[in-house]
């Protein structure tokens, strides 16, 4: 290949970059600039790309309507609920599959995968009913066994996948060395696999706070922010739309930037 072709191919690889990146932050820039511009500058024909006034007026009527900080603070202990349930469940499953040979684990991993084949359309009914007859249906508890459930097969996938690439000759060594099975997995195997642990972490707490039609079926008067926005959404006006939607996607974007720093220096910590 020459210089010419090369510099070509470059050159499209950062074109289909910054297009991606364009399809990804646009619709995130004009629901920013809905949630923070005055009511008029929401209806106005054509919309300004530019603010000329920023205003918190939207955001303000937003979090202090009915029913808006009870749902997000349940949707924060439904996010933390699931995430302990998920990496409590799916972390000594991940480490199972990685280091046990055992008659069926491929057909398990397969069967593990096959978990999201079913949409959960087709649970709400089965899960309503059984949470109903539990008592912890229109709860944070029955919401968060619904949402670890939906997030566990990739975290044990994940996980599985993060504790194979861990040598097992470095758990062999700490066992030689006076430390038992579960030592040895607390004082290596486990620092090492804090990047993994980081990356389910995120998909949980994302699934969990962006997750809206477990939420909305299993919960009547106790719903978690998505749900409460959608009960609302189509008797709210526009201004009020651009705040509910920028108030969903922010703290996901602050929760992707900050472990996603922590995870980079993680994977740094590894290397070395």
């Amino acid at each position: 290949m020459n210089i010419k072709a090369r510099h070509l191919k470059t050159a499209s690889l950062y074109v289909l970059a910054i297009v991606l990146s364009l399809w990804v932050l646009a619709p995130i820039y004009l629901i920013a600039l809905g949630a923070f511009s005055t009511s008029a500058a929401v209806y106005s024909y054509p919309l300004q790309l530019l603010p000329h006034h920023i205003s918190t007026t939207n955001m303000s009527f937003f979090v202090h309507s009915a029913g808006i900080i009870p749902a997000l603070e349940r949707s924060v202990y439904v996010a933390g609920l699931s995430l302990a349930i998920a990496l409590a469940v799916g972390t000594p499953a991940g480490y199972a599959l990685a280091r046990f040979k055992f008659r069926g684990g491929s057909t398990l991993q397969l069967g593990i995968v096959g978990t999201r084949a079913f949409p959960i359309v087709i649970l709400a009914i089965p899960l309503s009913v059984t949470f109903i007859r539990w008592g912890i249906d229109d709860s944070v508890l029955g919401v968060s066994l619904a949402h670890a459930a939906l997030a566990l097969p990739l975290v044990v996938l994940t996980t599985a996948s993060i504790f194979s690439g861990i040598s097992v000759e470095l758990e062999e060594a700490a066992m030689t060395l006076g430390c038992t099975r579960a030592s040895a997995i607390a004082r290596v195997v486990m620092p090492l696999a804090i990047p993994g642990l980081a990356a389910s972490a995120i998909f949980v707490l994302l699934l969990s706070w962006n997750e809206v039609f477990a939420a909305s079926t299993l919960t009547l008067l106790h719903r978690t922010l998505p749900a409460q926005v959608l009960a609302v959404l189509d008797q709210a006006l526009l201004p009020f739309r651009f705040a509910g939607g920028f108030f969903l996607l922010a703290p996901a974007l602050v929760i992707v930037f900050a472990i996603r720093r922590f995870l980079f220096s993680m994977w740094g910590v590894v290397v070395k």
